[in-house]
């Protein structure tokens, strides 16, 4: 079995047949030759239906997360529309974490409920919490972990025999670990789904999503349901994700190294009451994490002590962080939640504290992070 980082070099990568270029070419065409009627050359007709670069990177993700089918989309709110589309139906009854991405929480909360789909919240870190929200009409447990921006932690293995148990399938949101410190479909999950704008694209220019898994029969519902949509994603931003891809394992090891340096930091901060990061031995989920995941990741979150006006100045007083949305870029971002990515979820039961702010940490030099830090604290 190949490594990490040689499948994400070669993984659905070799030299081109024709001209023996050693990058996968950006196939920007809309349509294709065929071979006489209804002969489709190679498979490719329409780009919607199938383009030679976005195979390139599907089968690249495959072989990242060890699944046997995947499928890129233009974004990851895009592959969660499909994939939800393909799992539920009117009357079905979805689980999602107590303190899900905002994102997610709005496609379910508003858009799904529009067609009969009910939902409950739990906190997916406790098991016993997880049993109690099933019901008979439970098809889907809906899981992230570490979860968004909370960092919280779930027993994957633990909660895949859960999910099964009570006939649902478990799907694990794998954006925020990555494949490199994360592979949920080795631990029991039917499905990951990434946000491949963060930690696998990397560099905060390109926009897009992915689903995994080696369940055949849902894999063939995802590519029908995929392209009856249209939700896929353009060449170009295909190639530029697979080129992201090919660095995941490097920039993750130094995205882990300096978070954990800088998580240590704002622990002794006296300006800071909590700090949010699996890697510290003080976190609930330290040694879930510790079982099922190679590091620990880039991403920090912490509440300010004096509270949210300190914590609105805190992310408006740095100067390497840059005060944006997203994550798992090469540059450090640090924003505020709950008027951020999280707004969406205000006022709900999975509002986020008005004094959290987020990290996500970049791989700089990491003493220039911790002066940055120090100095936009230290001004309070």
């Amino acid at each position: 079995m190949r490594g990490f980082s040689t499948n994400a070099i070669h993984a659905g990568q070799e030299p081109d047949p024709t001209t023996g270029a050693v990058i996968v070419p950006i196939h920007a065409s809309s349509t294709f030759a065929q071979d006489g009627v209804g002969g489709l050359r190679n498979g490719y007709e329409y780009s919607r239906s199938a383009n030679p670069t976005r195979t390139a990177l599907q089968e690249c993700l495959a072989a990242l997360e060890g699944g046997r089918h995947g499928f890129a989309f233009g974004s990851g709110m895009g592959a969660s529309d499909v994939l939800l589309r393909v799992l539920l139906r009117p009357g079905d009854h979805i689980v999602i974490p107590h303190d899900a991405y905002g994102g997610t929480f709005r496609l379910v909360d508003k858009v799904l409920t529009q067609w009969g789909i009910e939902y409950s919240t739990a906190d997916l870190g406790d098991v016993h919490a997880l049993r109690a929200a099933l019901r008979p009409t439970t098809k889907v447990v809906w899981c992230e972990t570490p979860t968004n921006p909370l960092l919280g932690i779930a027993d994957i293995a633990a909660v895949a025999e859960a999910s099964h148990a009570g006939g649902a399938k478990l799907v694990v949101d794998n954006t925020f670990a990555s494949p490199y410190l994360q592979t949920p479909l080795a631990l029991g999950a039917d499905v990951v789904l990434h946000s491949t704008t963060k930690y696998v694209g990397g560099h905060s220019d390109v926009v897009g999503g992915a689903l995994v898994t080696s369940d055949d029969e849902v894999a063939e519902q995802i590519r029908f349901t995929q392209n009856s949509v249209g939700s896929v994603p353009g060449p170009f931003d295909t190639w530029l994700t697979l080129r992201g891809a090919k660095t995941l394992a490097v920039r993750m090891e130094r995205h882990s190294d300096n978070a954990e340096r800088v998580a240590e930091m704002l622990g002794a901060h006296p300006a800071v009451s909590q700090v949010l990061y699996p890697g510290l031995a003080t976190h609930p989920g330290h040694e879930v994490a510790a079982k099922q995941m190679r590091r620990f990741g880039g991403m920090v979150s912490f509440r300010v002590a004096a509270g949210r006006e300190a914590a609105l100045a805190v992310c408006a007083g740095t100067e390497l962080f840059t005060l944006a949305e997203s994550l798992g870029g090469v540059e450090s971002l640090i924003e505020h939640p709950a008027a951020m990515t999280h707004a969406s979820v205000a006022g709900s039961a999975l509002e986020v504290p008005d004094d959290l702010v987020r990290l996500s940490v970049g791989i700089e030099d990491v003493d220039d992070l911790l002066e940055d830090l120090r100095g936009a604290l230290g001004r309070l």
